[in-house]
C-alpha cells in the first residue's frame, strides 16, 4: 500500500522524524504508538497532507482510497444530519453530479454520445454501491449512537463531540482502502466504542490508528509501529505482543550497552596513556576513530529511561465517615424533563465506582449535580461526615484560567500551597521546569487534563468524582493513574470509556440505562456483565 521513504520532519531544530522509512502492508491494522510528543500526529498528518516533511517522499497507489478523521468538525456542514453523513461519500457524489449533468443535457440535446456517458455513470454508480449508500449511512449514524428521528435535524446543533462522531461517520460512509483514525474513541460511549471496534475488525482495508486504550490496541492490532526519538520500528501482533518484544530488546540493548561502555573505557585508557608518544601517534588517531563510532553506537542503542514516567501521589487531609454519598429517588437535568429519574446510589469510604451507559444519558450530569453545579431536579442527595470532594471536569477549561500559567492554576486552585509544592505536584505529571510557566489556553489536551489532576490533588480530597480523566493522556500516564487510584484510600466516583482503566480501578459499576433503569453492581466490568444477565438487566455495553 502506501511507501514512506526517509521523511525528516523537525520543529524548532529538534528531530521529530528521522529520515524514517516504511512500507505499509495491505489489509493490515496498524497500530501507532509512542509517548506523548513522540511525532505520531506529525507522522499522520504528512501521510493525509496536512503537513510537509523537510525530506523524504510519500508513494500512494492509484488504487488508494484515503479516510481520515480530522480534528475539528466541518464548520460549514449540510442542512441535516443525514445529508452531512452522506458528504463523506465523496466518489460516488461526484459520479452522481455528473450522471445527472448527462441526464439533463439529454434533455436539452438528446445525442447517443449523451446517452452512452449516461448509461457509463449510472452503471459507475450502481457498481459503487449509490443505491444503497443512504441506507449504509443510517446504519454506520445508528451504530455510532445517532438516533432515526436526529437523522432530519442540523448539525449544527449537536455539541462538539457528537460532530466529532459525524465525521467519523462521513469517514466510514467513504468506504476507504487506507484509514487513518487518531484517537477514534474519544468521543463514543462504551457501546459505540464496541460497535466501531467491531466495524474495524471487519475492515477489509489497511488501517493505521493511534490509541491510548490499551483492549482496543489489543483486540485491533495486528501489527504495532513504535515511534521514539525520530525512529521507527514494526513489531508483529497486538500491543502486549509489542511489550514483550520491546522489552526484550532493551534488555538486549543493556548488555550491549554495557559492552560498548567497557569497549569505549578501554580505548580511551589507551588514548590517555599513548596521548603524548609520538612513535604511538597513528594508533592514537585510529583509536579516536573506534572511540567515535563507539560514541555513536552508544547513542543509539535504546535505555529504560527513553519514556519518563509519570509518579502520582494522592494524599488526604482527613478521613471521611463510612457513609460517603447517598443519593436517593433523584431526578437530573436541564429543565422539566429529565434525562434520568429514580436514581439512587449508596456509596461507602473506599468504594470506587464507575458509572456507565450510553451518552446523552446523565452521566455527566449526574456528577455535575452531585457537587452542586446543576440542581437536582427532585430527590435528595447527602454527603457523609467529613467528605471532602473533589470534582474533575471533561474539559478543564471550563474550571481552569486558560490565561495563567500551569504553576498559577494550581496556586490559585490551592489557596495555601507553596510555589515549591505546587511545582512538586505538577512534575508528578511531567509538567517541569519553564513548562509550568506556560499558559494553560497553549497547552495540549493531555497538558491540560494533567494541570486539572495537579490542581485536584493539591486539594487534598478524600473523595474524588472524575469525568473522563483519562482523555488525551498516554498509555503511561494512564497505567499510572490507575495505579494511583487503585492506593488511593479515599473513595472515587467516576465516569470512563476506557475499559481496561475500567476493570484495573472500580470494585463497583453504576449502570444507567435508556429505559431509565439504575442499579450499582459490584465488581469490575466484567463482573456487571456476568451480574447483569443473571438479573436479566439491561447490557448498556451493547446500548441496552
Amino acid at each position: 500500500m502506501i511507501l514512506i521513504q526517509n521523511l525528516l520532519k523537525r520543529y524548532a531544530g529538534r528531530v521529530v522524524l528521522n529520515s524514517i522509512s516504511y512500507h505499509f502492508p495491505t489489509k493490515a491494522r496498524i497500530a501507532l504508538v509512542g509517548s506523548n510528543g513522540a511525532g505520531k500526529t506529525t507522522l499522520l498528518n504528512i501521510l493525509c497532507e496536512l503537513d510537509e516533511a523537510d525530506s523524504g517522499g510519500i508513494t500512494k497507489p492509484k488504487s488508494c482510497v484515503l479516510g481520515y478523521l480530522p480534528q475539528e468538525p466541518s464548520p460549514t456542514p449540510a442542512d441535516t444530519i443525514l445529508d452531512e453523513c452522506l458528504t463523506g461519500a465523496d466518489a460516488i457524489n461526484k459520479i452522481r453530479e455528473q450522471r445527472d449533468e448527462a441526464l439533463h443535457a439529454m434533455g436539452e440535446n438528446y445525442s447517443d454520445e449523451l446517452y452512452a456517458r449516461y448509461e457509463k455513470l449510472e452503471m459507475d454508480f450502481q457498481n459503487l454501491g449509490g443505491y444503497a449508500l443512504e441506507s449504509l449511512a443510517k446504519e454506520i449514524l445508528s451504530g455510532l449512537g445517532f438516533k432515526n428521528e436526529q437523522f432530519a435535524l442540523s448539525p449544527l446543533i449537536l455539541s462538539g463531540g457528537w460532530r466529532m462522531r459525524l465525521e467519523l461517520a462521513k469517514i466510514l460512509v467513504k468506504e476507504p482502502n487506507f484509514l487513518i483514525l487518531d484517537e477514534p474513541t474519544n468521543h463514543l460511549d462504551l457501546p459505540s466504542m464496541i460497535w466501531l471496534e467491531g466495524y474495524l475488525e471487519r475492515f477489509q482495508g489497511t488501517l493505521l490508528f493511534v490509541s491510548h486504550d490499551q483492549e482496543l490496541l489489543n483486540r485491533l492490532a495486528t501489527m504495532t509501529i513504535h515511534l521514539s526519538k525520530g525512529n521507527l520500528e514494526a513489531y508483529t501482533g497486538n500491543f502486549d505482543a509489542f511489550l514483550r518484544q520491546y522489552e526484550l530488546k532493551k534488555s538486549q540493548s543493556s548488555h550491549s550497552a554495557k559492552q560498548l561502555e567497557q569497549q569505549a573505557a578501554h580505548i580511551e585508557k589507551f588514548i590517555e596513556r599513548f596521548r603524548g608518544k609520538p612513535s604511538k601517534a597513528a594508533q592514537v588517531r585510529s583509536r579516536y576513530k573506534m572511540l567515535s563510532r563507539l560514541q555513536d553506537l552508544q547513542e543509539a542503542v535504546p535505555t529504560s529511561s527513553d519514556e519518563a514516567r509519570v509518579s502520582i501521589k494522592m494524599p488526604m487531609a482527613q478521613v471521611s465517615g463510612k457513609r460517603v454519598l447517598f443519593v436517593k429517588d433523584a431526578a437530573i437535568g436541564y429543565t422539566n424533563l429529565p434525562l434520568a429519574r429514580k436514581l439512587s446510589l449508596p456509596i461507602e469510604r473506599g468504594q470506587k465506582v464507575a458509572i456507565i451507559g450510553a451518552n446523552g444519558i446523565g452521566k455527566s450530569t449526574l456528577l455535575k449535580s452531585i457537587v452542586g453545579l446543576i440542581p437536582f431536579i427532585e430527590g435528595t442527595s447527602e454527603m457523609g461526615h467529613n467528605v471532602l470532594p473533589g470534582y474533575f471536569a471533561q474539559e478543564q477549561l471550563d474550571h481552569l484560567d486558560g490565561n495563567l500559567s500551569a504553576l498559577d492554576n494550581v496556586m490559585l486552585g490551592n489557596p495555601g500551597i507553596t510555589a515549591q509544592d505546587a511545582r512538586r505536584i505538577l512534575g508528578g505529571f511531567l509538567i517541569q521546569n519553564d513548562d509550568v510557566f506556560k499558559p494553560l489556553k497553549v497547552m495540549s489536551g493531555g497538558e491540560k487534563s494533567r494541570v486539572g489532576l495537579a490542581n485536584l490533588l493539591g486539594k487534598k480530597c478524600n473523595f474524588l468524582l472524575l469525568d473522563e480523566p483519562t482523555n488525551h493522556l498516554d498509555m503511561l500516564s494512564i497505567e499510572m493513574l490507575s495505579e494511583a487510584l487503585d492506593e488511593y484510600e479515599g473513595t472515587v466516583l467516576f465516569i470512563s470509556h476506557n475499559r481496561q482503566f475500567i476493570n484495573e480501578v472500580a470494585t463497583h459499576i453504576f449502570a444507567m440505562t435508556h429505559n431509565g433503569r439504575s442499579q450499582l453492581f459490584e465488581g469490575n466490568l466484567d463482573d456487571y456483565v456476568t451480574a447483569a444477565e443473571k438479573l436479566k438487566f439491561p447490557n448498556v455495553l451493547k446500548g441496552g
